[in-house]
């Protein structure tokens, strides 16, 4: 493993200087773009974090044990309203790879009418048609190529290796309810029951620097920046000319001949924007920053899934709860085979809250494991999880700069269940479930409901229940959104509008989050772009 980092991290050591382009931040995005510019182009990847080598990594089913360390963000919003004035953890990766080197590499794209609805909004040449040829491009399926799928691209999409019985038996109890079985969710509907697809080759995580960055790692034209804290883009008038970073205690320049990339993600973009002198003068003025481009709209629009989980005790001891032995680590290591080859996640259902609903408004994960508290509170003996996720919240939050200083982190916050329909399909979400667990499938396996419990009963109950327990799911989006009104804050080709020289390319720039999980997204944004610029 140390071996497949080593150029990346000497890389790092090198004397910035001159490139064609500066790319700030080395998530999904970043290597997407960094691995096509820098075929005909010099690039400057600039990323905060350092080197992706650890076992955490690259385990698939160790993921949730880079929460909270120096891999981590760790970011939290503000108290929020509607959760009870909870403060919501925000985990991000920070490392090569960003967040796909972090998440539970899930391969879930969302529905064509999500794409669809950018495009009538106002992003032309983002509908589904138009992105389809992107996410097939970027693919390299071990199920072959079909009219959704391509087989031969850099990001490796697999079946689980090895479902879990208990994930068997929610499928098969969701069939039962009656759901109808989906092998694939990326294909011509996403309705109904099934396994997901992951990111991963041969048992290990396949994040985006595996895919995209580490292949293009020994291109002169190449170099990467670790451990460097962007503070802010350069400006002449109105035109970005690099950016200005702190690495190893001193504040140096990377400068840009054609353009400054913004790939920080949803949080670190706006902010880096607002640092940098674009966003609501107001607002700028408030924390001593001098307004470069006037745009209210930099920082708003903040979506995210929330999640309201429930846990069972399980009568089964195959759960992933006792995973972390001697006996599955030598599997893993020896075979890349065993329960550590788990996403976590293993079973996917998208259901409708209401008959009425044209499509699905609610993704449940199903985990054959005790996921609580984001995987930090553990659990005595054996269980499993459902999580009902809404996919198509209506609340809409904000990012804002807190001071000058690049290492305070901004103020975030989501508003998630200001909107009492929010709360209503997430109850009608936790009802279904407990009818799904009810099915003669789960016999064998049901214990005792401990999350929410026998004491949390019927709407009100549950609408407390709801509010005192939701979490987010890991899918920020939307706040550079991308369009051609005036509150947009990148054109459709992801120009920076009032600005030269500057994009923004992640997933910031998703007018309205997407009916599923977020980074294969983020990726295809990426690719698109780059043929963008390279056009």
């Amino acid at each position: 493993m140390e071996r497949r980092t080593e150029n990346l991290v000497r890389k790092s050591l090198a004397c910035v200087t001159v490139a064609q382009y500066v790319i700030v931040g080395a998530g999904s995005a970043g290597c997407v773009l960094a691995e096509a510019l820098s075929t005909r182009h010099s690039v400057t990847l600039i990323e905060a974090g350092g080197a992706d080598r650890a076992p955490e990594v690259a385990i698939p089913a160790a993921f949730s044990k880079l929460f909270k360390t120096h891999r981590d963000w760790d970011l939290a919003t503000e108290p929020e309203p509607g959760a009870s004035e909870r403060s919501l953890y925000l985990p991000r990766g920070k490392m090569l790879g960003g967040s796909s080197s972090m998440n539970a590499m899930l391969y879930v794209r969302g529905r064509p009418s999500d794409y669809d609805a950018w495009e009538d909004d106002g992003s032309a040449g983002w509908g589904w048609d138009s992105v389809l040829p992107y996410f097939r491009s970027m693919e390299g399926n071990t199920r072959g190529d079909d009219p959704f799928h391509g087989s031969t691209g850099p990001l490796r999409v697999s079946d689980i290796k090895r479902p879990s019985e208990l994930s068997r038996a929610f499928v098969e109890a969701a069939m039962a309810w009656g759901l109808d079985p989906n092998r694939d969710f990326n294909g011509a509907t996403s309705d109904g029951v099934g396994f997901f697809q992951v990111t991963q080759k041969k048992g290990r995580r396949w994040s985006a620097a595996d895919a995209f960055l580490r292949p293009a790692s020994t291109r002169p034209t190449l170099e990467v920046v670790t451990d460097a804290l962007v503070g802010r883009v350069l400006f002449t008038g109105k035109r970005a000319t690099g950016v200005e970073f702190e690495k190893d205690g001193a504040v140096r320049r990377a400068e840009a001949t054609r353009e400054v990339i913004l790939a920080a993600g949803t949080y670190g973009s706006p902010h880096l924007l607002q640092l940098s002198g674009i966003g609501d003068p107001d607002h700028l003025g408030s924390i001593g920053i001098d307004t470069v481009v006037a745009n209210p709209g930099v920082g708003q629009n903040l979506q995210d899934h929330p999640v309201a989980g429930l846990l069972y005790e399980s009568r089964f001891p195959g759960t992933l709860d006792d995973a972390e032995n001697a006996v599955e680590m030598a599997r893993w290591l020896l075979f890349r085979t065993g329960r550590l080859t788990s996403p976590i996640a293993e079973a996917c259902a998208f259901v409708r809250s209401s008959p009425d609903l044209g499509e699905p408004d609610l993704q449940f994960h199903f985990a054959p494991v005790s996921f609580d508290g984001h995987g930090l509170t553990r659990h005595d003996g054996h269980a499993f999880t459902i999580g009902p996720v809404l996919v198509n919240p209506t609340s809409r939050g904000t990012v804002l700069a807190r001071s000058p200083d690049p290492a305070t982190p901004p103020a975030i916050t989501t508003n998630c269940l200001s909107d009492p329909g929010e709360v209503a399909a997430l109850v009608r979400g936790i009802e279904i479930a407990r009818e799904i667990v009810e099915q003669a499938p789960f016999d064998a396996y049901r214990g005792p409901e401990l999350k929410p419990g026998p004491d949390f009963q019927g709407r009100i109950g549950l609408e407390q229940y709801v509010r005192d327990n939701v979490e987010l799911l890991y899918h920020p989006v939307g706040t550079c959104r991308m369009g051609s009104d005036d509150g947009a804050v990148v054109d459709p080709q992801l120009r920076v509008i009032g600005a030269e020289g500057l994009r923004v390319v992640d997933a910031s720039v998703m007018p309205r989050v997407v009916s599923g999980n977020t980074n294969a997204p983020t990726m295809m944004i990426a690719a698109k772009a780059a043929d963008l610029i390279l056009s």
